[in-house]
C-alpha cells in the first residue's frame, strides 16, 4: 500500500542538544518542519528529512557517533559553494570542497555532535 507524498526515507540522529543542533542545520540552510521534543524534524530543500533527537537527560553519549557514515545531500541550486558560504558565515569549518573521482563535487560538514554531512554536486 504505497502512500503518495509519503517520504520514503530519512535519517534519524541522537543529538545532546536539539536546539543547539537544529541552529547548526538551519544554518547550513535546513528547514524546520516540526519541533516536538524529543524530536526536530528538519528538511534539505524538499527532498529529504532528518531527525534530530534529543537524548534523555542522565544519558551519556560516546565522544564520536556515526563513523565511517557520511549523511550525504545533493546540493541542488547554488551547489557546494552555497552550502560553503553558510557554513563559513556561521563560522563552521568545512572540507573541500573536493572533486571526486565518480565525478562529483563535494564538502564535508561536522555538526555539533560529531556527525559529518557530505554535500554534492555533480562534477
Amino acid at each position: 500500500m504505497e502512500n503518495e507524498g509519503a517520504v520514503s526515507s530519512f535519517m534519524k540522529v541522537l543529538v545532546s542538544d536539539g536546539e543547539r543542533s537544529a541552529r547548526f542545520y538551519e544554518g547550513l540552510g535546513f528547514e524546520r518542519v516540526q519541533s516536538e521534543p524529543p524530536f526536530l524534524h528538519l528538511k534539505w530543500r524538499g527532498t529529504a528529512d532528518v531527525y534530530l533527537v534529543s537524548m534523555p537527560s542522565g544519558v551519556g553519549m560516546e565522544d564520536r557517533r556515526g563513523v565511517g557514515v557520511l549523511l550525504g545531500f545533493r546540493t541542488g541550486e547554488g551547489g557546494v559553494d552555497a552550502v560553503a558560504a553558510l557554513a563559513a558565515q556561521g563560522g563552521v569549518s568545512f572540507e573541500g570542497p573536493t572533486l571526486q573521482p565518480w565525478h562529483t563535487r563535494e564538502i564535508v560538514i561536522t555538526d555539533p555532535d560529531g556527525y559529518r554531512l557530505n554535500f554534492i554536486e555533480p562534477a
